[in-house]
Order: C-alpha cells, then structure tokens, then sequence
C-alpha cells in the first residue's frame, strides 16, 4: 500500500474478529480488504499503528450493536476520527441478498468515503453507565408486569375475580394471599408466581433507590429537576427519557427530535397525491414508550396535584412556565381532538409528539445549543 493523504477505514464488527477495509480518498481510489483481525486491544492499536504509518489521516467508521463504544473511544483516544453508524440508515442495494463480512466491511468503506453514513450519538461513559442502571429497571418492570400477567390469568381460568377497581395495590394484594386453591400443585404454582412478584418488586424498589441516590452527580441532573415539572414525568421517567436521548443540544429545532424519536408520520407522496400513514416508529423505541405514557395524563383538566407541587416548586422559574403551557396546550387538545372523534390511541401519540417540543424547550433554556 502506497502513501496517502487520507483513507478511510470500513470496520464490521464482531465479539473475536474485527472484518477491515480501507478506501483510498478520492472518488476513484482503491478500495482493498485487508482480512479479519483480532478484537483485542493490542491488536487494534497494532493495526492502526501499521496504517498510521502510512497515512495522513484515518477515519474509521463501523456500525452500533452490542460491543458497544469501546472500540470508538479507542481509536479516538489515539487520535483519529471515527463514526458509529445507525445500522438501520446504511444505504443497501435492493437486489443484493449476499451478506458477508468481507462484503460488509467494503460496503461500509465506501459509503464511509462517499459521506452517505448516518452517525449515532455516542455517549461519555458515565452516561453510559446511567443508561444501563435505567434500562436495568426497565427490564425489571417488564419482569413484574409478566409475572403479573401469569397471576391474572391463572385466577381467571379458577373463576375468582377480584371484586375491586384498582388490582395490584394493598387491597388485591391481601385478596390473592386470602384465596384457598383446592389442589396442591396448584397451590404450589400459586406461591412461587406470588414470590416472584415480591422478588421483582423489590429488585424495583432497590434500583429506583439507586437512582434517586446518583441523579445528583449527573451531569444532567439539572434537565432532570426541570423535567419533572411536566406533567406525567416523574424523576424515573425524567431519568429514562434523557439517559435514552442523551444529549438534547445537539437537535437544532423540535422537528428534528420528533423525527428521532419516530413519533412523527410516515408519507408516501408523488406528484399532486400526498398520502400519510402511521407514525415511523424510528428512532429509540424505549424513551417513546415513556412520552406516550406520559401523554395519557393529559387527558384530564389541567392542574397541579399536591404531591407533583414540591417537584414543580423546584424547577427554574422559566421550566415551570414551559410546563404549564404544555399542560393548558396539550390538555386542551386532547379533548379537542377526542370531540372530532379521533381513537385515544392516536390522540396519545399526537399529544407525545408536542410533549417532546416542549421538553426540547425546557432543555433549551438550561443547556447552551451546540452548533451543527
């Protein structure tokens, strides 16, 4: 390989083996697949020490997935440039069915060189970390709503139907532990699913505990405290949403959020016909869920509860005034949109998507916007 001003450098990833390819600049430079090379560390650094030698400049790129940023803050700890792509938004050929990762790896030094790769956000690794202590509890409460689930249909299929409204609180809980099952492998199923009920519960209580107890250090725990004067946001879904988005400065205007978050319509237009379907569903699926669970609240009349009051008394001043024009705003058109005849699932999705303006505003107000 000769001496070039600038390569680029297309990495498929694996757990052992990194697949290399390198671009030469220019629109008709060589590209070249230099094998499978060990995902080791001194292997790395050996690897890219070779090809520093030889070149001016180096960018490497390779796709997010499950080994995570390690390899991104390596090659930016020794000075060089590197992408993590949304593998979702790497351009492929319609009729190619041939995927290996020679061919991956190629691919991804062309499109690398050609400027047609879309780079993820890649977070610092304490907020890394806080995204993994988040989506631990997340996992937690999947846990317990299964769990859940599989008591409730076992009482329904014995006939006993809990006479109360609200399931799950002190008073069901004291039902299910009153209920006598005739037989005993019954019993036996019924006390374990009982148990593991109370397992998960206090696995949750234990991980909210934990991040109550480290949102003070976090670099964002400002943003946290002014989230939770929104409406349906509490310091967990605060915590999830933005250990989830991350940084907030690096979208330009709300639009550009909404469309990260795939709340915004699909379309498919030609001509003079303009057709809009469902929302797109992009983006990161886990801080959606949160802001649509969140916009069920507003189906009620706007107001401030006496136990939301305290949160709200203690964000900025102009936080608490983006809040409450939310809550008027968003309330407002719940039922406007409910007396057009609008289903409430598509009325909760609407309602999400302005929730994120104006949490995007809130963070503006607190955190200087970055330039593009």
């Amino acid at each position: 390989m000769g001496h070039h001003t600038e390569v680029f450098v297309g990495i498929d990833t694996s757990k052992s083996r990194n697949a290399i390819a390198i671009a030469d600049g220019g629109r008709g430079g060589e590209v070249r697949y230099l094998g499978e090379f060990s995902a080791t560390e001194a292997a790395i650094r050996k690897l890219v020490a070779k090809l520093a030698a030889k070149c001016c400049h180096l960018t490497f790129c390779y796709e997010a997935g499950p080994t995570g940023y390690g390899l991104y803050r390596l090659l930016k700890s020794l000075g060089h440039d590197c992408l993590v792509v949304a593998p979702s938004l790497v351009p492929k050929k319609a009729g190619d069915r041939v995927k290996t990762n020679r061919r991956d790896a190629v691919s991804l030094a062309k499109l690398l060189r050609a400027g047609e790769l879309t780079a993820v956000w890649v977070p610092d690794e304490r907020h890394e970390a806080m995204r993994d202590l988040s989506r631990a509890r997340q996992a937690v409460k999947k846990d317990l709503q299964g769990k859940r689930q599989q008591i409730s249909s076992l009482m329904l299929r014995l006939g006993r139907i809990y006479p109360g409204k609200t399931t799950w609180g002190p008073a069901h809980m004291r039902w299910l532990m009153s209920q006598k099952l005739e037989h005993r492998e019954q019993r036996i199923a019924f006390e374990e699913l009982l148990e593991g009920i109370r397992q998960e519960s206090e696995r949750m209580e234990r991980l909210e505990d934990a991040i109550r107890e480290v949102v003070p250090e976090w670099s964002l725990a400002e943003v946290v405290a002014a989230l939770q004067a929104m409406r349906g946001i509490d310091l967990i879904a605060a915590v999830g949403v933005l250990a989830e988005i991350g940084d907030l400065s690096r979208f330009q205007n709300p639009r550009e959020l909404m469309g990260y978050l795939g709340l915004v319509p699909t379309e498919s237009s030609t001509g003079d016909k303009v057709k809009r379907g469902g929302i797109t569903k992009a983006g990161n699926g886990r801080a959606r869920r949160i802001l649509v669970e969140a916009a069920w609240s507003y189906r009620y009349p706007p107001r401030v509860s006496r136990d939301k009051q305290p949160k709200v008394e203690a964000a900025p001043r102009r936080a608490r005034e983006i809040a409450w024009k939310a809550q008027t705003r968003l309330c407002g058109r719940f039922r406007s949109l409910e007396r057009k005849g609008k289903r409430r699932t598509v009325i909760v999705t609407a309602i999400a998507r302005e929730l994120s303006a104006f949490i995007w505003a809130i963070n503006r107000e607190l955190m200087p916007p970055r330039q593009a």
